[in-house]
């Protein structure tokens, strides 16, 4: 039998019960098996500030459906701000008139982030849209839809809350706001790439070396260069990638594009593979596919 092709995770994995080892752990019905393997990249802070100032619109109801308050909805695009806010909502369990978000639209950006809001501790639950979209280029048209129409009895929209970390993308803000929208965005954790990433990713690799084939997926932009370099495969004069070897045994596959771009444009380097949809089985079936074609 043919040894299992390790799949290294260049994330976290969840506490409870990891998609991506789940999707990973299952023959893929053309006789290969896989390895997966959690390699964590970053790590996050929640932010005081930003904590502070959500949990004082918590505290004084200033999210809800009803005329005269602050906020009408609600976006996330990461897992790491569903936790920070659930942090907050715990928080305020058996207060008076909780809970009081189950009437306002909580927009999401992909599976992970809406299992995580669909998990926030609230009966009835938060009501969660945009787990299809995939995006922020996708989020952002569909909420000036949906919110619209969830709307639709005033004569100008309430304005929503963004919670988002230290790094990201404006596509969300300005296609908001470029509709004459009012939208608040609060930085609620920090990331940073952890001090032992690369060293701890390179001893890794060393116990797969000789293995005929191995795959590594990246789900952020953060971390790459480390990623490239402990897999020898950065120039660190130029920043640049190194030509591609032909006989190559280590392939790369991103979540989605915003990284597969970030690989392209700062580090010249193409990844083999990038998921259509950022979801385990996305990644799945790119990597799957991928194989079948060679």
């Amino acid at each position: 039998m043919s040894p299992k092709i390790p799949v290294y995770l260049l994330k976290t994995k969840s506490s409870a019960g990891d998609h991506y080892e789940e999707k990973f752990s299952t023959p893929d019905g053309n006789g290969s098996e896989y390895d997966p393997e959690f390699v964590p990249v970053l790590e996050h802070q929640f932010d005081d500030q930003g904590m502070a100032k959500v949990r004082g619109i918590l505290k004084n109801k200033q999210i809800g459906r009803t005329e005269g308050k602050q906020y009408g909805g609600m976006i996330f695009t990461s897992q790491r701000a569903v936790e920070a806010f659930t942090k907050l909502v715990e928080e305020g369990r058996g207060e008076d008139n909780w809970p009081f978000l189950q009437d306002i639209p909580v927009y999401s950006v992909g599976p992970a982030t809406t299992r995580a809001l669909k998990a926030v501790p609230q009966v009835p639950a938060l009501q969660v849209f945009g787990e299809h979209t995939g995006n922020g280029e996708t989020l952002a048209p569909y909420i000036l839809d949906h919110y619209r129409a969830w709307y639709k009895d005033r004569e100008s929209v309430p304005a929503l809350l963004f919670l988002v970390g230290d790094k990201r993308r404006d596509t969300i803000p300005e296609v908001l706001t470029g509709a004459g929208w009012q939208l608040d965005e609060v930085v609620i954790y920090g990331t940073g790439e952890m001090k032992s990433f690369r060293d701890d990713f390179s001893q890794r690799l060393q116990t797969t070396a000789d293995r005929p084939r191995r795959w590594v997926v990246v789900f952020s932009p953060s971390g790459c260069d480390s990623m490239l370099s402990a897999l020898d495969l950065l120039d660190e004069s130029s920043g640049k990638a190194k030509p591609k070897e032909p006989n190559r045994s280590t392939y790369i596959a991103t979540i989605g594009p915003t990284t597969r771009d970030h690989l392209i444009h700062s580090f010249g380097y193409e990844p083999e593979v990038s998921a259509e949809q950022p979801s385990p089985e996305g990644v799945w079936n790119a990597i799957t596919s991928y194989r079948t074609l060679e």
